[in-house]
């Protein structure tokens, strides 16, 4: 093999950038910090001239640090995901590792299979954003030294690091607005919380918060494919609009999908029956009047679960940590009331 198609070697990374290899593979094993910046950028340039590119399984079959953070998700078509995916490889990107992302396709099976499959390549550490996670499995990686994170998740069995979204302050300000807007029939819509934590804050919350206010308040939890359930309780708002103003309120953006394709089915209109939803995604501004959101805060969020990762790395005693992360509320018409005549 000449020098010109062989891989290029950490050596010369090295001998190019004036620096020890050490230093190189302390760049690429998530250690930047203990580097001068100067260090950082003369290595990063060095790399990029010979063409060098680390190898995450030769590293850990060697038995070093491989440089991979896992991550587990029940569905990667759902767009909180993708979002908070985004977050967390440019977190892994500037603290030089990288992100593996597997999808169980809410799976228990599948997520059992795929734990097991990220031991064996010795991911520095794994970010958990699935339903039916398997708590035995997580409790392995703890107690093998490997940092756990659930994200948007929590598990009472297991004791990790948790991040995620304000879901009191989400609800908080999801009724707050409503009611200043002149709402006073709300509806909450959901998909069944019994496998996701995160759901059974929210909805415990709408319920607790509309009882203690003497909202008028009913809550739907449906399957999104039940098309049958979901009509029935968007037509049941039509009747009420010229008196009671009513208003839903989506759990989560997949629901909004739901709501907003089957209110334009039954020429439902928004702004007459508000509608609000947690998560921002991308069509949300592109329809008209435009839907009102809590966008929630994904690559800060990313980033914390990595900052919990690499604190727990260096110090395995340090106190669990639980950050909670207020969302931004985005007004669009579909909660703007039409002026009366």
């Amino acid at each position: 093999m000449t020098a010109a198609s062989r891989p290029a070697t950490i050596l010369e990374v090295a001998h190019l950038a004036g620096v020890s290899k050490t230093s190189v593979s302390r760049y690429y094993s998530g250690e930047r910090e203990r580097l001068s910046a100067t260090m950082q950028e003369r290595i990063s340039a060095a790399a990029e001239q010979v063409g060098y590119h680390p190898n995450p399984l030769a590293r850990s079959l060697k038995g070093g640090p491989s440089g991979l953070v896992g991550m587990l998700v029940a569905d990667i078509r759902n767009p909180f995901s993708v979002a908070i995916m985004h977050g967390l490889e440019q977190a892994c990107r500037q603290a030089g590792l990288s992100l593996m992302v597997c999808n169980s396709d809410n799976d228990p099976d599948q997520e059992r299979q795929q734990l097991a499959m990220m031991s064996s390549w010795r991911i520095e550490g794994l970010v958990v954003n699935a339903a039916g996670c398997h708590s035995d499995a997580l409790r392995q990686f703890v107690t093998s030294g490997t940092p756990v994170v659930l994200l948007d998740r929590s598990l009472a069995d297991v004791q990790v690091d948790e991040v995620g979204l304000d879901n009191t302050a989400a609800i908080d300000m999801a009724i707050d607005h409503l009611v200043a807007q002149g709402y006073s029939r709300l509806l909450y819509i959901t998909e069944p919380p019994a496998q996701a934590s995160s759901r059974q804050a929210r909805l415990a919350r709408f319920e607790s918060r509309c009882a203690g206010q003497g909202l008028d308040a009913t809550i739907l939890c449906t399957e999104l494919h039940d098309q049958q359930a979901l009509d029935q309780r968007l037509r049941a708002l039509a009747p009420v609009v010229s008196h009671a103003r009513p208003a839903i309120l989506c759990a989560n953006g997949q629901v909004t999908l739901a709501v907003a394709h089957r209110m334009r089915a039954l020429d439902l209109r928004s702004g007459e029956i508000g509608l609000i939803g947690i998560d921002e995604l991308d069509w949300c501004g592109l329809t008209e009047p435009g839907i009102t959101t809590l966008a929630q805060p994904t690559d800060a969020i990313g980033q914390a679960a990595i900052d919990c990762l690499r604190t727990r790395q260096h110090d395995r005693s340090a106190d669990r940590q639980y950050r909670a992360f207020a969302p931004q509320l985005i007004q669009r018409g579909s909660t703007q009331p039409p002026a009366s005549h």
